[in-house]
């Protein structure tokens, strides 16, 4: 018998792997597409008999317990009443199972532009938490998001539970607002990495909230995974506390990334409390090494992000007058954003008069 050479069989082993691998992902991807499908029609069967050719449902929440009961009994679990409601909602929120894009340009209610019609790339467990969302700029941008980024449903939690929509919306006008929520975040230049505030909840840090800057960069790190999924992405780690020479002198800049899609470095430093002017020049002379002494073919000027607790925004808008463009000074909080007062703030631009 011909013995079989290792090279070989290692080649041959690899190969049945990542077929067998790819294969799961597309027989998952069809049952997660088919399983959608299942709910919407199941949602729309429900709506549909509700309203009996009327614009408004002509039963309550009987027939919802009733269905339960005995769809239960035929076909055991699925049937809670907690999912025939969500069947339901589902239908409600995506009244469109298919569109194609020509049809979505051709029509008119800005409403079914932004977020009518499911998509299959994501998992119906993704749908549940995006129906539990009222405003529908909102919903699509999470939907968009999830697509472009492939969170978890965990991520997509966290991402809902910090408002990332809301703060990513912060200062925008209507139309900016908009095509977030219609395209989700797109990164072409340095803002758009950018949030107004960082939320660093994950952290778990008790009030007081007195920590100092080398402690929170430690706990950052220890939770690397939650810490890049709030800066968003494209960013890739490179190190900490990453020193550079100038005149004999050694200086460490807290934290390094490197933004694949912008294609440069990010410079991170954090403060304890409030920014100054010292911090927008220190920043500054790091991203002038780093582009001079840094910076390979290919490279785009690095970007330098103070974050601090707090700002003065006289001294800080003064200090960056003649500054590098590339230089932004931005806040963290240790605990949840309070949700309503942004929402407020977004919506009293988006609906202002044009």
């Amino acid at each position: 018998m011909k013995p079989i050479k290792t090279e070989t069989y290692n080649h041959l082993l690899t190969t049945i792997s990542d077929t067998y691998t790819s294969g799961k992902i597309r027989a998952f991807n069809k049952v997660n597409t088919v399983l959608v499908e299942t709910n919407w029609k199941i949602g729309q069967h429900i709506v549909e008999f509700e309203q009996g050719g009327n614009t408004k449902a002509e039963y309550g929440d009987k027939l919802l317990e009733r269905l339960s009961k005995d769809l239960s009994l035929k076909h055991g679990k699925g049937f809670s009443l907690s999912n025939i409601n969500r069947f339901r909602q589902f239908y409600l929120t995506y009244p469109i199972l298919a569109m194609t894009s020509q049809e979505l340009q051709n029509n008119d209610n800005q409403s079914i532009k932004i977020s009518a019609t499911p998509s299959h790339q994501l998992s119906w467990s993704h749908y549940v938490e995006l129906i539990k969302i009222d405003n529908e700029l909102e919903r699509s941008f999470y939907e968009k998001q999830a697509i472009l980024e492939n969170w978890s449903i965990e991520e997509l939690k966290r991402q809902k539970n910090t408002s990332l929509f809301l703060r990513l919306a912060a200062g925008k006008d209507k139309n900016e607002i908009l095509q977030l929520a219609k395209q989700g975040q797109v990164i072409e230049k340095a803002e758009d990495i950018l949030k107004d505030t960082y939320i660093f909840e994950f952290l778990k840090i008790p009030e007081p909230y007195h920590i100092n800057e080398l402690a929170l960069e430690v706990k950052l790190i220890d939770q690397l995974q939650e810490f890049l999924l709030e800066l968003g992405k494209g960013f890739a780690f490179i190190g900490r506390q990453y020193r550079i020479t100038l005149a004999n002198q050694h200086h460490y800049i807290d934290l390094v990334f490197y933004h694949r899609i912008l294609k440069c470095f990010v410079l991170i430093d954090l403060k304890r409390e409030e920014a100054g002017y010292q911090d927008v020049g220190q920043m500054n002379m790091y991203l002038g090494y780093m582009e001079a002494e840094q910076n390979t073919e290919g490279d785009n000027p690095p970007i330098g992000i103070v974050l601090a607790r707090s700002k003065d925004e006289l001294q800080i808008k003064y200090a960056m007058s003649h500054t590098n463009s590339q230089l932004f000074v931005k806040k963290y909080q240790l605990y949840l954003p309070n949700e309503e007062e942004l929402r407020r703030e977004i919506e009293s631009v988006y609906h202002q008069e044009e």
